[in-house]
């Protein structure tokens, strides 16, 4: 007896041993041979001690700007993550910080534009009560001053978490933002609520008048197409200019869509995903009056950050789709890289990247470089860069 029980103690702790530690990244590099011939992928780490962060932007000079959620701006130059945060946004109440983006002419007028949870007074008078924001400020050559707000959505709730938001502007200059569905489940499919919504509006904030729903009865006229959970990324195809985004299911459903005017892609009525309880969402996955999603997982990979590659540096990937996964299955430490290939017919394979790492891949962006450039949502959260091995 006391054999059996020494030996299952010597093959538990072999295996705890054995086991990589959940969340916590090496110093790198990291070598990988991938699915495609003679590409063979070195990651390595740009940057790291971030606190969380949640998306990047490169300035014109190579230089980036990182946003972390607990609500700071860190600039890297030169290699170097610099200590202090270069955006005073303490006059925003912000909860989360989210996404960022640069203006279109930014080496004219020096705009950035991040998304926030805005915590504000609750009708009450106690509790939490937050919702979605938009602001903009000025890059100086050093800081992003006289940061404010240009857009605060009609998505107020009492629910934290289930909020997320990212920005993106397509080639016409108007900016599309993201509001998630903050656990209301009627608001995702009434055009009167910005909950679970993709809005579209001028680089001021105001509305554009050719919006799907502008001068129409009960509806929002920032809105531009319904039935969304929550989307954590966006971004625009390189050939037909048309807005994807990746949005969270529950358990299992993730979706990749292409955004359409006026369009309902049908939260929470149909879903290909099941509740954290177990339950049923909804009795079917699809319906004929709402958009079905390009992609989607099941089990759920919590769909992050979205960007196709348009670079000559890694020529195999060239016209694929990346994004981030945080998790897999809602198993802690399974996090990765999903990398879709497509034909003139549509999806043709993918991939799963870098999953060895363990961490929670937030978000994805092409460097100037025309390199892909990964951020880790952890404690020790880094920049990654993946280049070919010649």
């Amino acid at each position: 007896m006391k054999c059996a029980l020494l030996t299952g103690l010597l093959v538990a702790s072999a295996a705890l041993a054995q086991a990589p530690a959940a969340n916590t990244l090496g110093p790198g590099p990291w070598t990988y041979n991938t699915a495609e011939r003679n590409t063979k992928i070195q990651l390595s780490v740009v940057a790291r001690n971030l606190s969380h962060p949640w998306g990047l932007v490169f300035l014109p000079n190579g230089d980036m700007l990182v946003t972390e959620r607990p609500g700071r701006v860190r600039l890297v130059r030169n290699g170097a993550l610099t200590a202090d945060s270069v955006a005073d946004i303490s006059k925003l109440s912000v909860d989360v910080l989210f996404d960022i983006v640069l203006h279109p002419k930014f080496a004219e007028n020096g705009y950035v534009y991040l998304t926030y949870m805005k915590k504000g007074a609750p009708p009450s008078g106690k509790g939490y009560w937050a919702t979605t924001a938009l602001a903009r400020g000025k890059w100086d050559g050093n800081k992003i001053q006289n940061v404010a707000d240009i857009f605060v959505a009609d998505a107020w709730q009492d629910a934290q978490g289930s909020d997320a938001s990212r920005i993106a502007f397509a080639p016409d200059g108007k900016l599309f933002m993201s509001s998630s569905h903050r656990r209301n489940a009627e608001a995702p499919q009434t055009p009167n609520s910005h909950i679970g919504k993709i809005l579209r509006l001028n680089d001021d904030g105001s509305v554009p008048k050719d919006n799907p729903f502008v001068g129409k009865a009960g509806a929002k006229p920032e809105v531009y197409s319904i039935g969304h959970r929550t989307v954590l990324g966006l971004t625009f195809h390189p050939t037909t200019g048309a807005l994807w985004e990746t949005e969270n299911g529950p358990q299992g459903g993730d979706e990749v869509n292409i955004i359409k005017p006026g369009k309902n892609y049908g939260w929470p009525l149909v879903t290909f995903g099941r509740d954290y309880d177990g339950k049923k969402v909804s009795n079917t996955p699809w319906r004929e009056d709402f958009e079905t999603p390009e992609l989607f997982w099941v089990p759920s990979v919590t769909a992050s950050g979205i960007a196709f590659y348009t670079g000559d540096k890694i020529p195999a990937w060239k016209g694929n789709l990346f994004l981030g996964s945080m998790t897999v299955g809602r198993i802690g430490g399974t996090g990765n890289v999903q990398r879709v290939a497509f034909n003139e017919n549509g999806e043709q394979k993918r991939e799963t990247l870098f999953q060895d790492l363990h961490q929670r891949f937030r978000d994805v962006r092409q460097g100037p470089d025309g390199l892909l450039y990964f951020l880790t949502d952890e404690n020790d959260g880094a920049i990654l860069k993946a280049e070919l091995v010649k």
